[in-house]
């Protein structure tokens, strides 16, 4: 009896003991450039003589160095609407309705998201520039429009475009960051006395979109003091290593540090409101470069794998630690309700990265952390003149990466004007300025161009630019990582290839991706309709 006594008054304290403060919960901050590939100079060392010797990325270096630093983190797919909407559901992004598509997406609020349900348990939540719809449903058309804080300006998402038009372009680029601080600090600290605002912890989205194209010619030397000749040599063998070329990705590498710069003025403003020691900083993109072969909408690793870093003083104890485990951006997700004790909905089948923070190890931490699977629907609805996606899955592991094109006939980035029926190409300045020129599913670029209109000169580039692919194809990125050689029909690698299809394929099927149902929602309206209010019967 007594002892049964002691039990019940023992539940009855554990019942009544309060639950930790809500200033206990660290904050989550999130700094998400778009179209940021993987290519930071904390993988300089890891990877030698890479893209990655000739950007200069010192914030997000620190925060690798003060946190853990992920080699191997991919997106769930390399468009910007579906990678987000997986992200923030934590879940595939083929399970995201409207949301896994970019044209015509319509957020499903049925789908929990990880701001909303951090909101709903006390946090307070915002963001800046872009981010998908983490408002309330009324702010859905508008993407969060409650919940953000752009009130000064949103000119850093044309970082070189408006640098480079100022008189002084180091004065120009100091406006810039002028308002990124002006922005970070409307939500941090409204009325500026250097203290945060308000009791609760906060969830913030910091999303610059200056990655993102365009920018302009010769901005990565002038700004940023990156030669395109530092990159000679180091570009992917199927990227032409001309000039043109390297400027264009010399120009992409200086919006990266300009990004990085603004993650630099986040930091400053959370330590001067003595808000970073508590709080989880996690810095990704979402997917690769735009305009590039084999970049963004490609499921290869430079349209796929993106750089992480995760700094979080009070649940990393050793930090400094290089992972190879696999990790899918949509594991942040529920990594983010279980650090501040918020129970994961059933539709977040994501894996929480806890373990692995929490860890004392490098390397490989989580055994079952092997491969990553990625897909693709839809990009540009008009890309094909048939308005249908281009699907495709693909299993990475360690050793291999296998992708199968389920339908491969169609044209990967889209038709283009003279490429496959009667006509003229478009011109350079097309190409370079006019995403729908051509190809629409490959951002117009000058890379772009170049490939383009030297199909005959340089064949090869073309084809891996933008020509048909087969039903299936495997590569070893081992010993090929650039995969320039198909091994599915090799004879000797037929039983990697069966395997990899096969847990390709029970993935798909366990996670209830509609492309390998019985009803491939994907080929049908709203899926394939250019028309963004109409809604499927």
């Amino acid at each position: 009896m007594k002892f049964r006594l002691i039990c019940e008054l023992a539940l009855l304290a554990l019942i009544l003991m309060p639950s930790p403060s809500r200033a206990e919960r660290p904050n989550i901050v999130m700094a998400f450039a778009d179209d940021w590939g993987k290519y930071a100079s904390a993988y300089a060392d890891l990877q030698p003589d890479s893209i990655h010797d000739v950007v200069s990325t010192p914030n997000f270096d620190a925060v690798a160095e003060q946190g853990v630093l992920f080699t191997r983190a991919f997106v769930s797919a390399p468009s910007c609407t579906p990678c987000r909407s997986s992200l923030l559901s934590g879940q595939p992004f083929w399970r995201c309705e409207r949301a896994s598509i970019l044209q015509g997406a319509i957020w499903d609020f049925s789908i929990p998201a990880y701001p909303l349900l951090l909101e709903q348990d006390g946090y307070r939540i915002g963001h800046t520039y872009k981010v998908w719809s983490p408002g309330s449903p009324a702010d859905a058309p508008h993407g969060g429009a409650k919940t953000a804080f752009n009130s000064h300006g949103r000119a850093f998402n044309g970082f070189s475009q408006n640098a480079m038009k100022a008189d002084d372009h180091q004065a120009g680029k100091k406006k810039l960051f002028n308002e990124v601080r002006k922005n970070v600090r409307s939500f941090l600290d409204a009325n500026d006395d250097g203290k945060l605002d308000g009791d609760s912890p906060f969830c913030y989205w910091f999303g610059p979109t200056n990655t993102h194209r365009k920018w302009i010619a010769g901005s990565g030397k002038e700004l940023w003091g990156i030669d395109p000749e530092a990159l000679k040599g180091k570009l992917p063998a199927y990227l032409p290593d001309v000039e043109t070329v390297r400027e264009d990705f010399a120009d992409y590498l200086g919006e990266v540090q300009a990004f990085d710069a603004g993650l630099g003025i986040l930091i400053e403003e959370l330590k001067r409101i003595d808000a970073y020691e508590n709080t989880i900083l996690v810095v990704s993109g979402d997917h690769g470069i735009p305009g590039v072969t084999r970049g963004k909408c490609n499921l290869y690793d430079m349209g796929t794998q993106v750089p992480l870093a995760i700094r979080w003083p009070a649940g990393i104890d050793t930090p400094g630690r290089i992972v190879d485990d696999f990790v899918s951006l949509p594991d942040l997700a529920p990594t983010f309700l279980e650090a501040a004790n918020v129970d994961a909905p059933e539709t977040m089948i994501a894996k929480s990265l806890m373990s692995v923070l929490t860890s004392d190890q490098a390397g490989q931490v989580d055994a079952t952390r092997d491969a990553v699977f990625t897909g693709r629907e839809r990009h540009v609805a008009a890309a094909r003149t048939d308005f249908k996606p281009y699907p495709q899955r693909a299993i990475r592991t360690d050793q291999h990466l296998f992708i199968i094109n389920f339908e491969p006939d169609r044209w990967p980035m889209g038709t283009g004007p003279g490429f496959g029926k009667q006509g003229n190409l478009p011109d350079a300045m097309a190409l370079t300025e006019d995403t729908f020129a051509a190809f629409g599913d490959m951002d117009a670029s000058p890379t772009k161009a170049w490939v383009v209109l030297h199909k005959d000169q340089d064949p090869q580039s073309f084809e891996f630019a933008v020509g048909q692919r087969p039903r299936f194809e495997l590569y070893d990125v081992q010993t090929d990582p650039d995969c320039m050689t198909n091994l599915a029909e090799d004879r000797e690698m037929v039983d990697v290839a069966k395997q990899l299809e096969r847990r390709l394929m029970n993935h798909l099927r366990s996670t209830g991706d509609p492309r390998v149902s019985e009803d491939p929602i994907f080929e049908s309206s709203p899926y394939t309709d250019p028309e963004k209010k109409r809604k499927r019967k």
